[in-house]
């Protein structure tokens, strides 16, 4: 169970860290300035959305003003990417500072017989260092609010036994998102099953209204803790499979007709393919403006607190975009990488390469790109604790680093490589294929399988599009970079690769 808070130690040390500079100037600093307070942090993650998802991003098609909005008051970092191409590693290694394969955790959390068929684990282990128990015994209250799946089923730790005081979710071992809608639905529709209640996709559009309900719990949550520093993980539903809008969201867009051509790269083969784009886009907008309307409601609540000054607002997807030829997920394939190569499953860059924005006025500059600064999902955990004043166990030995100094100032090169493993088939195949592991130095981008039968070299910033493979222009890189990736990749915990990592219909 979480600890009780104390938050005096950790104000102090922020008011000293603080304000102590301003007696340089000023001896009456602190008889005259306010009491501050170390800032809020809410992480909103969404599920399968492309790093190509937003109008700010270039979307031909979808609306998005209020995250539209939200751009134009963030930092916007084109080169970040995720520690792995699905959801269960990915938000692994943004709450532990850990590379996934680390902790077992290869691919998406499933039943019993499947994760054990991959050597993996039924759960994260609840007392591994965990970026919210960090906070929550430093004074800050914390909350989870969305999808979770780090772990569910008999068994399974709640989120509450990772730090979180308050938690409604979708896809754990805790209270459901929705509680109260799905108790409505099992008293107004008596012949459905327990079973199928609790599933919760079995009340109509839940999906589609699941933002709302995330949104309206985490607007409570914040009101009810506005005296105290508080950190919220928002996990969205969307856009993930299956999308089923009501028809009031589906309504304006009835007469969108796409094309494929409006798109550019592997995106415009790629849509061209579909097989009935207009249709599948018509869906894929619809959930998208819920989400951009939901997430408006947000940023306005958060307004109104009083709040929003003072509050690091962090917003991304777990991975990249999902392919329609997966069963479930005709209309949510159709999400866009952007430029970039490939899409959910792949180690290519439309599969890890996803948006990143970082509001906090008066301290990240507004309204600006940083298109050099690499950063990596294992880089929250001791980014947001830095911000926090926050000291990191001495258990926790990061992956990632603090690039607090790069969302607060100018870009800068990272002080490490980053590196991905991904063990199982790649939904298309073909080009959307790479090896085995992936390596991120400087510029480079490399891929080689253990025994180096196949090899691949990058320049990112000049092909992000990954077409010109130059392994054989540089000999002396790949070398080097090859020996770098494979020593990680032999540190690794040994368990089975190569098992699928999907259902026949749907994955999660």
């Amino acid at each position: 169970m979480p600890r009780p808070r104390n938050t005096q130690p950790q104000i102090a040390a922020y008011l000293v860290s603080t304000l102590a500079p301003l007696c340089l100037f000023c001896g009456q600093a602190f008889a005259t300035e306010p009491a501050a307070r170390p800032p809020n942090f809410i992480f909103i993650l969404t599920d399968d959305m492309g790093w190509g998802d937003l109008a700010a991003f270039g979307h031909p098609y979808l609306k998005t003003p209020n995250l539209d909005r939200f751009v134009a008051e963030s930092k916007r970092f084109t080169q970040f990417y995720v520690a792995n191409p699905v959801c269960s590693p990915s938000r692994t290694a943004f709450m532990t500072s850990q590379y996934p394969a680390r902790l077992r955790m290869h691919g998406h959390l499933a039943n019993n017989d499947q994760n054990a068929s991959r050597g993996m684990p039924n759960w994260l282990d609840p007392q591994v260092p965990f970026l919210a128990r960090m906070l929550h015994d430093a004074g800050y209250a914390t909350a989870h609010f969305g999808k979770w799946h780090l772990g569910h089923g008999p068994g399974a730790p709640s989120p509450g036994e990772y730090g979180f005081d308050v938690h409604a979710t979708y896809n754990s071992a805790g209270p459901l998102l929705g509680a109260d809608e799905i108790e409505k639905f099992r008293r107004e529709h008596p012949e459905s099953t327990s079973k199928d209640v609790l599933n919760q996709e079995h009340i109509p559009h839940y999906r589609a209204n699941s933002t709302r309900m995330i949104v309206d719990a985490a607007l409570k949550f914040f009101r009810e803790h506005r005296e105290t520093p508080f950190y919220a993980n928002l996990w969205t539903l969307l856009p993930h499979a299956p999308l089923d809008p009501t028809p009031d969201q589906l309504a304006p867009w009835k007469d969108l007709s796409p094309r494929a051509d409006a798109f550019g790269s592997w995106m415009k083969d790629y849509a061209g393919r579909a097989k009935d784009l207009r249709s599948q886009m018509q869906v894929f907008a619809a959930s998208m403006a819920d989400l951009d309307n939901q997430l408006g409601r947000l940023l306005d609540g958060l307004r109104e607190i009083g709040l929003a000054n003072n509050t690091v607002i962090i917003f991304s997807s777990d991975n990249g975009p999902e392919d329609y030829r997966i069963g479930n997920a005709a209309n949510a394939g159709v999400g866009s990488p952007g430029p970039h190569r490939a899409r959910k499953r792949s180690l290519y860059e439309g599969g890890i390469r996803s948006p990143l924005l970082v509001r906090w006025p008066s301290h990240v500059k507004a309204n600006a790109t940083d298109e050099t600064s690499v950063i990596g999902a294992v880089d929250l955990l001791p980014t947001i604790c830095s911000l926090a004043g926050v000291k990191l166990p001495d258990a926790l030995k990061p992956d990632g680093e603090d690039v607090s100094d790069i969302l607060l100032g100018n870009s800068r090169p990272r002080r490490g490589p980053l590196f991905w493993e991904w063990r199982f088939p790649v939904t298309g195949g073909g080009d959307y294929a790479p090896p085995r592991f992936a390596v991120r130095d400087g510029d480079w981008k490399l891929f080689t399988n253990l025994d180096r039968s196949r090899v691949e070299l990058f320049d990112i910033p000049l092909d992000p599009e990954e077409r010109n493979n130059v392994a054989a222009d540089h000999p002396e890189i790949v070398d080097r970079l090859a020996a770098s990736v494979l020593t990680w990749g032999k540190s690794l915990p040994a368990s089975p690769a190569g098992q699928p990592a999907t259902k026949k219909k749907g994955v999660r």
